[in-house]
């Protein structure tokens, strides 16, 4: 092997040890997060409220007193209960949470769509968007 050869194979090799490691990519899709709270059940069950009831279902439930929570939660159990078996299977529970989300999303939707429609024709033109969002005047 030739001192050239050599040198060729070392400043390969030094090129190799001293490149930038890729990116790795993370291949696991990772859901929404059901609730803004943190999830520490140790602490509190906050997060969990809110992902089984929604958000504005959770704070009425923490107003109430632990008997009328008990009734109502035992109201839901019974919404939950799709086969109606008296037991809250894991599928049962998933679309549960599921509903409880799409519907605050409906309602968020909705809720919008109000705050833009400014003259209430249920349509949103483009100065009704522009006003609402930033605050021009039309």
């Amino acid at each position: 092997m030739t001192i050239h050869q050599l040198l060729l194979c070392l400043s390969l090799s030094m090129v190799c040890i001293s490149s930038k490691p890729t990116e790795k990519k993370d291949r696991v899709h990772h859901d929404p997060q059901l609730s803004d709270k943190v999830h520490d059940d140790a602490q509190s069950f906050d997060y969990d409220h809110d992902a089984f009831l929604g958000a504005d279902e959770a704070k009425t439930f923490d107003q109430l007193t632990p008997e009328e929570s008990k009734e109502r939660l035992g109201k839901i159990v019974s919404k939950i209960d799709e086969d109606k078996d008296g037991f809250v299977t894991v599928e049962e529970l998933k679309d549960w949470i599921k509903f409880a989300q799409k519907r605050w999303i409906y309602e968020d939707v909705e809720r919008q769509w109000k705050g833009h429609d400014l003259n209430e024709d249920g349509l949103i033109s483009w100065e009704e968007y522009k006003n609402a969002t930033y605050g021009y005047i039309l």
